[in-house]
Order: C-alpha cells, then structure tokens, then sequence
C-alpha cells in the first residue's frame, strides 16, 4: 500500500522545484568522514548523493578514514598520535591508512553500483571515476614534532576532475596524495575537500560530519542550529574560541568550521556542516529553505527589499493560495504588474517567502497594507513582522501617521502588534467607495509614532 498523499506529495514536490532548478548543473564537493561509515550510514548516504546526480548535480567526494585507521593502527598494536589537529603518520601508520584507504574505496564503489528495485538507486547508473588528481606537500616539522609522511594539498587537477564530472561521472577522492617524486602523504579529508572546492570554484562545498553544526548560543549544546552564517561571524567565533594547537586533539564543530572559512574566503559561495545523524541530512540540507545544518556565506541569502517586475512570478504564486481560501481578496496579475512598486518582499536565495503591499491615501495621512502573505515552509520565524515593520518605514517615509488592514481572519496577529478595531466608517472616503461590505472585514489600524 502506497504512504505517498497527493495533498501532501505535490505541495512539497512544488517546494523543492525551484532548487531543482537552481542547482541543475553545479558543483557540490561533498566531504564524507570515516565516522559515517564507522555508523552504518554508507549505503543511505550514497543513495541520497544519487538523487542529488539524478538531478543534475556534479559532485566530487571525498572520503575520510580516521577511525578505520585507528583500528587498523589497534589491530597492530600502536597508538594513534596527533598534534595541532592532525594525525602524525610515521610508516606504521601509512600503511595503516592505505590499507583503509583501500577498503573504504571499495565499499563506496559498491554502495554505487547497487541497483536493487524498490530503492533510490534503482535504475541509477552512477560511474564513479579516482585517480592520482593530488599533488602534496609534507607537513614537515611543527612547534618541534615531526609529523613525517603526514602531507598538506600542494595543488588539485581541477581540469582533469572537471572533465570527469562533466562526462557525468562522480569524482571520488581519497586522502591521499603524491609528490613529484612518488613519495606518498597522508592527508585529511577536510584538507582535500577544501582545496578542491577552491581549485574546482565550487557552488557548494558540505561536510556531512559528526557535529549538528554551528548553535546559536555556543556554550548550550542543546540550543538550535544557526542555519545561516554569514562569513564575517564565522571568522568572529572562531577567534573567540581560538583553542591553543597542541589542544587540537579532537573534532569539534569549530574544526569544520575553519575550512567552511577558507572556502568561503577563497570564492566558494556556501559552504555547509550537515549532521549525518539525521536521515536525508543531505537533501534537507538542500532541497529545503532553512536545511538541517549550517551554511556559511559571505553575504546573507535573505533579503527584504522593495519588489521589482521580476518578483510578479514569485508574488502570485505566494498569495494564490490564499486567495482560493478566501483568506485574500483575488488581484489579477495586471494589477500586480501596474502596483508592483507598493509592494515589499522577503527573499531567500531566489525564492519569494513573504510579500505586503502599501497603498497610500495621502490626503487622509493613512496607508493600507495589503496582501500581507508569508510562505506556510517558513511561518513562525518572524518574517511577517519583518516585513510589517518594512511597510511601517515605507509609511513614515511618506508622511503618514498610520496604516490600516482589512481582514476577515488575522484580526488577531494584528492586534497583538498594536493594531485597533474601527468601524468601516474610519476609512477614506476613496477607499471606502471599495469596501465589500458582502465581505465584512474588520478594520484594523495602527498609529505610527
């Protein structure tokens, strides 16, 4: 028996479209730790890293192995050893990291070519294409310790792993590099993923990692997500947690973060930490507004700002609802198109999620918000009052003294904002010549001080 509801599917289906769209034919490097494999996620990951190559996407990932070499490393009787963040790789444990190298190379390529019926890689052909695509540098020695085959990224083949994810295959990258003399590195993972998201000037570089991701209040770790950080904050936390090197023995989400930093810093637009402890991390992380994880940007992706005749699109699919509810009275598009200037908007990455109109009555010192509209994926979080106050600006800027609303069913949310019930008779007399009295909505106003 199907679980999938037309009245659920096709409104979420909707949803994603304009994502689908927007990522169609970019970049994503996707940095996969051992831990994830080490917790069973294998095969759910790589299915939904198939949906995102169904849909267009070119990915390059790349893979850790730290607790895989950790228990090779046990198997043999050694201790693993690390400093300043990163694992000091004498010849033990080299071979330590080839062999596991080797193995998670293995497994990742067989999560691909499944093609079992009834899953999503059902009728997926997913060719996955590695090779000698780093060049490294050793580490050297450090504040004294000698971190031997322990390797840094020297440069990344963009242009061969370019024209592998053209030809529509996914790149998989192993934390392993060579230098022009043969001699082999160990490298991290994060390393790797950061400076091919840099060589490649990715759309996206993301770590489906161990840590939820970066949390409003730092000190609370049951405190939410912030879903989006800009840049500048990202580089203000990290100083404020500035831990001393020889402290950086484990992974915390401040260890993620700094190479989200780098790539931002180094052109890559967005880069994510993404809990792989949730199911779907991935595509919640993209396919839905505010994701799952926590994006680091260079500039906040959401914008309130006054429309424009590119917003007509946006604004009617936004408000269409609602005017078949009867929630909204009907605008036809040509008198959207003829007001498109009275109206403000909120947008996130291209996507219209809340939108007011203002009408001034200029004589009377009074203004209508209309069409007051925020998308049912994003209510709650304070857009409508964002743009409330937007629409009260625009007034004051005008030389009103108030705004007015008419409603049949948000009295309510009005009210607790400072709006009073008045009679119809209150309104301008033009507008008033409009009123639907059928209708019986409430006139609500408020008075700007």
């Amino acid at each position: 028996m199907s679980l999938v509801f037309p009245h659920t599917f096709v409104p979420w289906f909707r949803s994603v479209a304009p994502y689908i769209h927007a990522y169609r034919g970019e970049t994503f490097v996707v940095g996969m730790p051992g831990e994830l494999v080490a917790a069973g996620k294998l095969n759910a990951f790589v299915q939904d890293l198939s949906i995102l190559h169904a849909m267009g996407i070119k990915i390059v990932l790349v893979h850790g192995f730290r607790p895989q070499v950790n228990e090779q490393l046990a198997a043999k009787g050694q201790t693993p050893k690390y400093s300043h963040g990163m694992r000091i790789t004498d010849a033990i444990a080299l071979d330590c990291a080839q062999e596991a190298a080797g193995q998670l190379r293995f497994e990742i390529e067989a999560a691909f070519s499944q093609g079992l019926p009834n899953t999503p890689m059902a009728n997926a052909t997913v060719r996955v294409v590695s090779g000698n695509f780093l060049t490294a540098r050793p580490v050297g020695i450090v504040d004294g310790k000698d971190f031997q085959h322990s390797g840094l990224v020297r440069r990344v083949d963009a242009a061969a792993i370019q024209r592998a994810i053209d030809s529509g295959a996914v790149v998989l990258l192993s934390p392993f590099g060579f230098s022009p003399t043969g001699e082999a590195f160990n490298l991290s993972m994060e390393d790797v993923a950061t400076s091919a998201a840099i060589a490649l000037q990715a759309d996206k570089l993301l770590f489906v990692c161990e840590v939820a991701g970066v949390r409003e209040d730092p000190q609370d770790p049951e405190s939410p997500v912030d879903t989006e950080l800009a840049l500048a904050d990202a580089v203000r936390l990290l100083a404020q947690n500035k831990k001393p090197a020889e402290a950086m023995q484990t992974v915390d989400v401040d260890f993620y973060l700094q190479y989200c930093v780098k790539a931002c810093q180094a052109g890559v637009e967005r880069s994510h930490i993404v809990p792989f402890a949730v199911d779907g991390a991935l595509l919640q992380e993209v396919y839905t507004h505010d994701g799952i994880g926590t994006m680091v940007v260079d500039e906040k992706l959401e914008s309130l700002r006054e429309a424009d005749a590119d917003d007509i699109g946006g604004i009617i699919a936004l408000i269409e609802p609602l005017e078949r509810d009867g929630t909204l009275v009907k605008r036809d598009r040509t008198e959207i198109e003829r007001d498109i200037d009275l109206y403000t908007v909120i947008e996130h990455d291209g996507v219209i999620f809340g939108c007011a109109a203002l009408y001034p009555y200029v004589e009377a010192r009074t203004g209508e918000m209309a069409a007051l509209t925020v998308s049912p994926d994003v209510q709650g979080q304070g857009d409508g009052d964002r743009i409330l106050k937007r629409i009260e600006q625009r007034a004051k800027s005008q030389g009103l003294s108030s705004i007015f609303v008419l409603t049949t069913r948000t009295m309510h949310w009005f009210i607790k904002r400072g709006f009073q019930t008045v009679d119809p008779e209150w309104l301008p007399e033009e507008r008033k010549r409009k009123y639907n009295w059928d209708r019986r909505s409430q006139v609500l106003v408020k008075k700007l001080s």
